[in-house]
């Protein structure tokens, strides 16, 4: 496994090409080799982004796109991940109308052709999680369940594996009350890519951490990820308690001295 930097957690130092070039040199000399390309500027042209990754030393492995060009421009999209040299085509999160009973359904016939495609170019739709998945939806007779079911196994059971995989996030799954260990499991097949951020406490709140500063189960969570498809482990915070720089560091340096680079 690769360890790599979620450039989301420095978004707001990638608004422009100038902050952009500068943070990718700034996440390589943490010692960071890979990255996901995530809310930089929308005037960063794909051939850009890829050349200052590339002056940088820094693979782009997965992105996060818009759900509409998932949807609507799948064709150029594609072409922009060729462009970028990456195969993982990532949606952040499902758009609010699917996470419903009455709509989940429609989100898989809606996101199968765009996945079909996707797939069909040698590439991979990647479904990244919140809490939110984790909600059991009333069983919907209609569609073959007699049971509540987790917003996450209609996506599991909804799309083949060759069609999508997910961005198994380690703080969300605890957030929802979960196992991380047991959904690595359970995914063991379907997340080449997996972000890890740890959760720490502030009286009765919960807050994102650097790896290995909060009270995640880190050395079982990777121990469980050596056993599965992961191929990208990527440092994603959200939100940081002070510097995002700081925080993608420290998290480097952690993974590192326990063996992942």
């Amino acid at each position: 496994m690769r360890t790599g930097a979620q450039a989301y957690t420095v978004r707001a130092y990638t608004q422009n090409e100038k902050d952009f070039s500068f943070t990718m040199k700034k996440i390589a000399d943490m010692g960071y080799q890979t990255v996901q390309i995530s809310a930089i500027g929308k005037d960063i042209r794909p051939e850009r982004v890829r050349e200052i990754c590339g002056e940088a030393g820094l693979e782009i492995v997965l992105t996060h796109s818009d759900a509409n060009r998932i949807l609507y421009d799948t064709e150029n999209l594609i072409r922009e991940h060729d462009i970028l040299g990456c195969k993982y085509i990532g949606l952040g999160a499902m758009p609010d109308k699917y996470r419903t009973k009455e709509w989940i359904t429609h989100f898989m016939d809606d996101y199968r052709e765009p996945a079909k495609k996707i797939a069909a170019a040698g590439k991979l739709l990647m479904y990244h999680n919140h809490n939110f998945e984790f909600q059991k939806l009333p069983g919907c007779p209609e569609n073959g369940a007699d049971r509540p079911k987790r917003i996450m196994e209609f996506l599991m059971e909804g799309f083949g594996a060759e069609e999508m995989g997910f961005t198994l996030d380690t703080y969300w799954v605890a957030a929802a009350g979960c196992d991380v260990c047991q959904w690595i499991t359970l995914l063991k097949d379907r997340i080449p890519c997996v972000h890890l951020k740890d959760m720490s406490v502030e009286g009765f709140s919960q807050l994102m951490a650097p790896v290995m500063e909060g009270n995640l189960n880190f050395p079982a969570i990777l121990k469980a990820l050596e056993n599965t498809s992961c191929q990208y482990i990527l440092v994603e915070q959200d939100t940081c308690q002070g510097s995002p720089f700081d925080c993608l560091k420290t998290s480097y340096d952690n993974l590192a001295a326990a063996g992942y680079r």
